[in-house]
């Protein structure tokens, strides 16, 4: 269940927003002044929403001190909305500007707007990591990692690794590893997967001699399933 925290003065509104929000699923956390967003922090929220013209630490300034520690989206809410208004919610650090009065419509449209772009970049990045046991494949940086150590892997040797944990426990063939490996119009035959995995196994042993990670299946090929050697 994702967490909203909202910082607004106006009781009125803050409780408004709360009842709306709590409504359509979301764990609330309201805040009556910017003083009181800081000690909220360690809720870790999803989204914080942020009065502009609040007294003592307004918007601005609470945005300012709170970005580098957070990542989450930051929408301010404030009755000045003049281009000057907007542009500078950005540049403290804002993703988005809602001028009040406005719909409680438009405040669930663009919360779930954000939501789901947040959620969106979260599962991208975590299709950009592959785990299998001790095992870590960064498909950004194409390194393997093992716990804090990197195996040094060549560009055909990391596509593989990736194939394997990509399907793991799925025994592959080494036609099949070597057609999409090295493609259908590639010279040479599958024998060279073998010596590809042979020099894999050699560096994985190196980093886990304990581990056997790659597995042949005889007359059939080969699966990633750790076991102990």
């Amino acid at each position: 269940m994702e967490k909203i925290l909202i910082a607004d003065d106006e009781r009125d509104i803050l409780t408004f927003m709360e009842d709306a929000l709590t409504d359509e699923g979301y764990t609330v956390l309201t805040a009556s002044g910017g003083e009181e967003v800081f000690a909220l922090l360690k809720e870790l929220p999803d989204l914080i929403i942020l009065d502009v013209m609040m007294p003592g630490i307004d918007g601005w300034e609470v945005c300012r001190s709170i970005r580098p520690l957070v990542t989450c989206p930051i929408l301010f809410l404030s009755a000045r909305g003049s281009e000057t208004d907007r542009i500078q919610g950005l540049m403290v650090g804002g993703d988005d500007y809602l001028v009040k009065p406005f719909s409680i419509k438009e405040l669930k449209a663009r919360v779930q707007a954000h939501l789901r772009r947040e959620r969106r970049s979260e599962t991208r990045a975590s299709r950009s990591i592959l785990h299998f046991g001790e095992l870590m494949l960064d498909l950004d940086a194409y390194q393997l990692h093992y716990r804090n150590r990197t195996i040094p892997l060549t560009a055909r040797e990391f596509e593989i690794v990736q194939l394997l944990m990509m399907h793991p426990n799925q025994v592959l063939s080494r036609d099949r590893i070597y057609e999409k490996v090295w493609g259908l119009e590639a010279e040479g035959d599958s024998a060279t997967v073998t010596e590809h995995i042979k020099k894999i196994r050699s560096k994985l042993a190196e980093a886990d001699p304990d581990t056997e990670y790659i597995a042949t299946v005889w007359g059939v090929g080969y699966k990633m399933g750790a076991s102990a050697s």
